[in-house]
């Protein structure tokens, strides 16, 4: 995970040091919206019109930020619309690479460029930052959209509704204050929690991480006792951003991130719903587990300094749930 400053690349992993052992991560850099008419969405600038064809999206099927971007292109019959490219599994000195030695990885189906930062500097030729996916490219303006996947998510909630005739709404007005404290706990401590927990370079940050991670597990579990789902009997994007790190949990976050105290299957409810929600049609079709294992435990040799790649943990996602 390298960066760009004044658009040279940079192999260089985030600075602990300075945070005393911390991981921070690093604020999207582009916040532009989509919308049905191209007026100017809450942040950036306008003239992105929701029309079919004219958007990119640049994903890894590793990646639980992207994975948000890919579920709402499925939920929201958006395959036809914007097209797809996936990186390499891999991302070692040149970060998210479209090398195409892997099944799955479709290589750059825009352009043909070799690594996702060409991408960033085709949009900003002196882009300093870190070069992440997902990345949002619209092919008239030949710029990104937006590489923020919260934000994403919303624009493919509702901007394309009338090309699609999709309406279903996860994002639904009369749950917006609702879902935003739910969607803020989950964030800054199990979807970034796992990260922070991962990354930490000294005991001191790992242990502020980790004890707050399992605190927000056993309320999901306690709030998933008597809801179908976070906010009730509506599945809404609260369900999809968390669902992108259960799905990961046993599989990488337990193992590699040192996220151990309890494993997901642990949680009979969490557990529960987690199948519930991958066994949605089309969510599967999303998950990648070898890309998943791969990626994360290949790529962080700060980690895994051998780059060994576990054989488990075997789980059944497709056992019946007993959710309704």
């Amino acid at each position: 995970m390298g960066l760009l400053v004044d658009g040279v690349w940079h192999d260089k992993w985030y600075d602990t040091k300075s945070t005393g052992g911390k991981f921070k991560r690093s604020d999207a850099k582009f916040r532009n919206w989509i919308t049905a008419d191209g007026s100017p969405g809450p942040s950036g600038t306008g003239g992105f019109k929701a029309d079919s064809g004219r958007y990119h999206l640049y994903v890894s099927y590793a990646c639980p930020w992207a994975h948000r971007t890919l579920i709402f292109r499925k939920l929201k019959n958006l395959e036809d619309y914007i097209s797809l490219s996936v990186v390499h599994p891999d991302m070692l000195g040149d970060g998210w690479t479209f090398a195409t030695d892997d099944k799955g990885a479709t290589g750059d189906t825009l352009y043909g460029l070799p690594f996702a930062r060409d991408i960033y500097l085709k949009a900003d030729p002196r882009f300093s930052g870190r070069v992440t996916v997902p990345i949002l490219w619209d092919k008239d303006r030949e710029t990104i959209v937006s590489n923020e996947s919260s934000e994403i998510i919303r624009m493919f909630n509702s901007a394309f509704d009338t090309l699609t005739g999709n309406t279903e709404d996860y994002w639904p007005e009369e749950l917006h204050d609702p879902i935003a404290p739910v969607n803020d706990r989950i964030y800054d401590t199990l979807n970034n929690g796992v990260y922070k927990s991962g990354f930490a370079t000294t005991q001191a940050a790992y242990d502020a991480a980790v004890v707050p991670l399992f605190d927000t597990l056993e309320w999901l579990e306690e709030r998933l006792e008597s809801n179908r789902y976070l906010m009730g009997d509506t599945l809404t994007e609260a369900d999809w951003r968390l669902f992108t790190t259960l799905v990961r949990f046993d599989p990488v976050y337990h193992l590699h991130f040192k996220c151990n105290l309890k494993r997901l299957i642990d949680f009979p409810n969490l557990w529960a719903y987690t199948r519930a929600l991958y066994q949605m049609p089309g969510i599967a079709e999303t998950v990648n587990f070898d890309h998943i294992i791969r990626h994360y435990h290949y790529s962080h040799d700060s980690i895994n300094p051998h780059r060994i790649i576990p054989v488990g943990p075997a789980l059944d996602f497709t056992a019946p749930h007993g959710r309704g």
